[in-house]
């Protein structure tokens, strides 16, 4: 039996968020604003944090930097009680500049600050992949060999590859190597359905998920059409902020799938878990329990 649920790999830093009167910024000199506040986030962050109140076993394995940033990091895991294995680097802890408007829409502006081809040593996370039921793998460079690891293992593997055009190779490893992959529609634009149905066709995916925010999502599963996923319903005043709603998305759904549910209860259950993310500020403040998700699920 594994001892642990779920293992993510890669992905937290601190963002700082900044709530605007309009997306895009006019162009001026000054905008008032009000207090701008920072938050431990980043998409390996909430993945791990949404499974681990969910109450899965889960083990989460990172770069952060010997700096501020760092050391908020270590304190909120240890806080939470979320197992947590790091390296450090010199270039420091990742972090990013999120603009937020009063509908709840965000520009982030990312800064990654590691090198590209930075080495990490596999034992960060070797160890734990053959402990564990299932690996969700961020999109850092230095991850995917994370993520061929999983596979030769014969552990079931996710990832998510945000706002891919579709077309850029650095996602290929990702989108062909996962056995589910999440994906961004941000970036497709009506190349949704042929997307999704690539990954497929190119990869090793039983399912696809495209995450269309206030749309819903969309599951393409081998050899059936795309399925659109009504989202929840919600008022607009109830969208907060849409930080970190994807990240709590993935959790959902992986909790429901771990759980024996089917595809489309997994895609209900992301959506759940997504809602109950919007309707609090700043990024991964608040994830749905497993008590919560069950009875939604049970409506």
């Amino acid at each position: 039996m594994s001892e642990l649920d779920v293992l993510v790999v890669g992905g937290v830093g601190v963002d700082t968020i900044v709530r605007v009167p309009e997306l895009p910024l006019p162009m001026r000199d000054s905008i008032m604003v009000p207090p701008i506040e920072q938050f431990l986030a980043h998409t390996g962050n909430g993945v791990a944090l949404g499974c681990h109140t969910l109450g899965l076993r889960t083990h989460f394995a990172d770069v952060i930097g010997e700096d501020a940033e760092g050391e908020r990091v270590l304190e909120a895991y240890a806080g939470t009680g979320l197992s947590f294995a790091h390296r450090t680097h010199p270039s420091g802890t990742r972090r990013s500049v999120n603009l937020v408007d009063k509908q709840g829409n965000r520009l982030s502006l990312y800064d990654g600050r590691h090198p590209f081809d930075m080495e990490v040593d596999p034992e960060l996370y070797r160890p734990e992949i053959g402990r564990a039921r299932h690996v969700h793998v961020s999109i850092m460079n230095w991850a995917r060999h994370a993520l061929a690891d999983a596979v030769a293992a014969g552990v079931p593997t996710s990832t998510d590859l945000h706002d891919w055009d579709g077309g850029s190779e650095y996602h290929q490893d990702f989108a062909h190597g996962a056995d589910v992959v999440f994906v961004s529609t941000s970036a497709l634009g009506d190349r949704v359905e042929a997307v999704t149905a690539d990954i497929i066709e190119k990869g090793r995916a039983s399912a696809v998920i495209a995450m269309a925010g206030g749309d819903g999502s969309y599951l393409r599963l081998p050899g059936q059409p795309l399925v659109h996923v009504p989202p929840v319903p919600l008022a607009p005043e109830e969208v907060v902020d849409t930080n970190g709603a994807g990240d709590s998305y993935v959790a959902g759904f992986l909790y429901a799938r771990l759980a024996g549910r089917s595809w489309e209860d997994a895609a209900r259950a992301g959506s759940h878990a997504g809602a109950h993310a919007v309707r609090t500020a700043g990024t991964h403040t608040s994830f749905i329990t497993a008590t919560d998700l069950d009875a939604a699920l049970s409506a």
